[in-house]
């Protein structure tokens, strides 16, 4: 059951990081977006572009990650092999991504990660419409306990700042690249069952996976948190804009 649940978190990450550049996207250029967010920007391409290597690649009209759409006319590569192909060229970057946050998270995130709440991340799937919305539930009072740690972490300041910046970064940076949103959702789902798979081997991964709760837990609660804010900028810009025209 942990393998299944952490796949469906992992999931929930790349759902939140999907929205938010969805919606930054629509606020500013995505050339100033893959600068603002540049060390998520780097390592998710230099991902995408060793999985591509992997694959094989023929050019094709396309763009970058931040675009959504032609990326001023370069052409994209895209990996050769049908239906396993995309799935490999998502893999590389979500793991590279992982890796990177999980560094950031042990060498700038202590003080931050132990003033998170520990019970806000369910371990098991929702299997009834009360769990479903506790789980939700849940998924609010963790963007609030994420907030409330950010605000009272006993750390350097600049520490703090910098952790933050590289959570938000390499957790945005894990929505999906354009044209490639299914690959991308099988590889979530194909991590969930190679660990599986390795878990009939290595009987210490469900405990390995359960060490890994706080850095799952800050990763959401952040991106939960940023994307609300994101929402109500968006929507005071809107209204703001109506106001002006009216």
């Amino acid at each position: 059951m942990i393998y299944a649940t952490a796949t469906f978190w992992l999931l929930t990450i790349v759902l939140l990081a999907w929205g938010i550049e969805r919606v930054w996207t629509g606020m500013t250029k995505p050339r100033t977006l893959d600068i603002a967010l540049l060390p998520g920007t780097l390592v998710a391409h230099l991902g995408h572009t060793v999985g591509l290597l992997i694959t094989g690649a023929s050019a094709d009209g396309g763009g970058g990650q931040g675009g959504g759409g032609n990326g001023g006319g370069r052409p994209a590569a895209k990996p050769k092999l049908p239906i396993i192909g995309p799935v490999i060229a998502a893999i590389v970057p979500i793991v590279a991504l992982g890796l990177v946050n999980y560094i950031a998270v042990v060498n700038l995130g202590g003080p931050v990660v132990a003033k998170m709440p520990a019970d806000k991340i369910a371990a098991e799937l929702p299997a009834t419409m009360t769990s479903f919305w506790d789980q939700l539930v849940g998924l609010i009072r963790l963007a609030e306990g994420t907030l409330n740690a950010v605000r009272d972490a006993e750390a350097v300041k600049w520490r703090t700042a910098a952790f933050i910046y590289l959570i938000i970064c390499l957790g945005v940076r894990l929505a999906p690249f354009p044209g490639n949103v299914r690959g991308h959702v099988g590889a979530v789902v194909v991590l969930g069952i190679v660990a599986w798979l390795a878990g009939s081997v290595a009987t210490n991964l469900p405990e390995m996976i359960r060490q890994s709760w706080p850095m799952l837990s800050v990763t959401i609660g952040g991106l939960a948190l940023l994307l609300m804010f994101t929402l109500v900028v968006r929507a005071t810009v809107e209204v703001g804009k109506t106001v002006i025209r009216w």
